[in-house]
């Protein structure tokens, strides 16, 4: 395999900033928002995201944590499910949820993501913020905020690494050889 870093800790931070001031500017602040991160590290992304708004606004935006673990639609497919706490700190009833993930691929994470957060109310809106964008997809799904777009082979992956779950910040691009 060979392995090509794509972004730097200082790109992730600058993707991360410039997407607080699209959700700040588009939702005109920062009041009805709930950011909810998908397991594993949609959850760091919106903690960091949070973190901006507050710096850029002064006010803090509740962040919740979703796992869709069991809302999957390859669940018999998989073996070896970790299923991760799902925490929702605020009612998301008519309020603008942005939903956030790292990697936007097939679309079906996102789809699955859909279907579990119905279980916890209705948002007035769901908004969509991707750090990497790669392509072929699936199903009719695109992100409303995107750190990178990064176009991608079938016989490459994007891994994400965040200092919160893998002790470094960066993103590579790795390519199975054959």
């Amino acid at each position: 395999m060979s392995e090509r870093q794509i972004m730097s800790q200082e790109d992730i931070q600058r993707a991360l900033a410039r997407i607080a001031h699209e959700v700040l500017e588009r939702n005109r602040g920062g009041q009805d928002l709930v950011l909810v991160g998908i397991h594993t590290r949609g959850v760091p992304l919106a903690r960091r995201l949070a973190q901006n708004i507050l710096q850029f606004e002064g006010h803090a935006v509740p962040v919740a944590e979703l796992d869709i673990g069991m809302y999957r639609d390859d669940l018999s497919q998989r073996s070896g499910l970790k299923l991760h706490p799902t925490h929702f700190p605020v009612n998301v009833q008519d309020q603008t949820v942005v939903l956030l993930d790292d990697v936007l691929y097939t679309g079906r994470t996102v789809r699955a993501a859909l279907d579990a957060l119905k279980d916890y109310g209705r948002p007035k809106q769901v908004q969509l913020a991707i750090l990497i964008d790669r392509g072929h997809r699936e199903l009719p799904i695109r992100a409303d905020y995107v750190g990178k777009n990064i176009p991608t082979g079938q016989d490459e992956q994007v891994q994400v690494r965040l200092v919160e779950t893998d002790g470094l910040d960066q993103v590579a691009l790795v390519r199975r050889e054959d």
